[in-house]
C-alpha cells in the first residue's frame, strides 16, 4: 500500500451545511432535522481507547456495508434504523459531497437510545477469559469449571455494559440494568439480544467465521424497539475464522487485534499522542476488515 494510498483515507469529515449531532472514535453523526441524523463511518481507528494517527483504507465502508447487510438479515426479528444509504436519496445540500459520502454513509431515523450495550458472549476470550480464569465468574454469571480458553460457553450469556462516552465501557449485571432501563425493557432487550446474535452466528458459521462475541444498541423510534448505530462488524464483534479455531489459546481474527499487537511490540505506552502505523501494518488491517466483508455477504467490496 503506497503512502498515496494511506492520504486518501478518510480521518475526517467535514459539512458545513449540518450541524454535528455527535463524534465518535470512528463515527461522525450529523443532525438532518429533527427526525433523521446522518450516519458517516470514517476510517479512524482506535486502539486502546486512542484514536490512531493513520487510519486504515476502506475501513469505514466496510464497516457500513456489513451493517447495512445485516440490518436487511436481521430485519424480521427486529426493526432497524436505516432509511437509506442510496446517497442520490439525500437531501439535497449534500449531493455536492456525494463521492465522500458514498458507501460509508447511511441516513437513520432519529431514536431514543437505552443507554446501554447489550452484549452477548457465544465464546470465552478477552476479558471474558480473564475474569473467568480469576473468580469462575464472567459478569457475576457462575461458569462450569474447566472452560478452556476460546471455548463455546454451554449457551450464549447475555453481559450488559453501560454506554462510556471516553474510555471503556463498564460491565453492569442484569440486575442492574433493570434498574436503569426498567426490568421488563431490559428483559425484551436481552432476549432480543440472544436471539439475534444465535441466528446471525448461524450464518456466519455457514460462510466460515465464528462470532465470539458482539455488541447491540437499540432505541426507541416509532417502529418500537429499534435496532440501531452498527451492526455485527469486526469493530463491534470478534470474528474469528472457523478454519483455524482451536480452543485452548487465543484465536487469529478478523478485527484489529493485528494493530494491537503492532503497539504492544513497540511497547507504546498507551497514552497521547497514539503513534502513526507502518505502512505494512495498514494494508494488513485493511486486508482483514475487506476478507470479512467477502466471507459475511460472498461478495467481494468495490475498492
Amino acid at each position: 500500500m503506497n503512502s498515496e494510498l494511506l492520504d486518501s483515507v478518510l480521518l475526517q469529515t467535514d459539512f458545513p451545511e449540518l450541524q454535528l449531532h455527535a463524534s465518535g472514535k470512528v463515527r461522525d453523526v450529523y443532525q438532518l432535522d429533527d427526525k433523521r441524523l446522518l450516519f458517516v463511518a470514517t476510517d479512524r481507528i482506535s486502539a486502546f481507547d486512542y484514536v490512531l494517527a493513520t487510519g486504515i483504507p476502506h475501513k469505514g465502508r466496510v464497516l457500513s456495508q456489513i451493517s447495512l447487510f445485516w440490518f436487511d438479515y436481521l430485519s424480521d426479528i427486529v426493526p432497524n434504523h436505516v432509511i437509506t444509504a442510496d446517497v442520490t436519496r439525500y437531501p439535497q445540500p449534500l449531493q455536492k459531497y456525494a463521492e465522500q459520502l458514498r458507501g460509508r454513509s447511511m441516513v437513520v431515523q432519529r431514536a431514543q437510545m437505552f443507554p446501554v450495550e447489550c452484549v452477548v458472549r457465544g465464546y470465552i476470550s478477552g476479558s471474558a477469559w480473564k475474569e473467568y480464569k480469576a473468580t469462575g465468574k464472567v459478569c457475576g454469571i457462575a461458569l462450569p469449571t474447566g472452560l478452556r480458553e476460546s471455548e463455546a460457553f454451554p449457551e450464549p450469556i447475555f453481559t450488559p455494559s453501560t454506554k462510556a462516552t471516553s474510555g471503556h465501557d463498564e460491565n453492569i449485571s442484569f440486575a442492574a440494568m433493570c434498574d436503569i432501563v426498567g426490568t421488563e425493557t431490559a428483559s425484551t432487550l436481552r432476549d432480543l439480544t440472544l436471539r439475534i446474535y444465535k441466528q446471525a452466528a448461524a450464518y456466519a458459521l455457514q460462510r466460515g467465521i465464528i462470532i465470539a462475541d458482539t455488541k447491540f444498541e437499540f432505541g426507541r423510534t416509532p417502529k418500537g424497539i429499534t435496532l440501531a448505530d452498527e451492526v455485527l462488524t469486526p469493530d463491534s464483534s470478534r470474528f474469528w475464522p472457523a478454519d483455524k479455531y482451536a480452543p485452548g489459546r487465543a484465536q487469529e481474527s478478523y478485527d484489529k487485534q493485528y494493530v494491537r499487537d503492532y503497539l504492544e511490540e513497540i511497547r507504546w505506552n498507551k497514552q497521547p499522542p497514539a503513534p502513526a502505523l507502518p505502512a505494512e501494518v495498514a494494508r494488513h488491517t485493511s486486508e482483514k476488515y475487506l476478507d470479512a466483508y467477502l466471507q459475511i455477504t460472498g461478495q467481494k467490496l468495490d475498492v
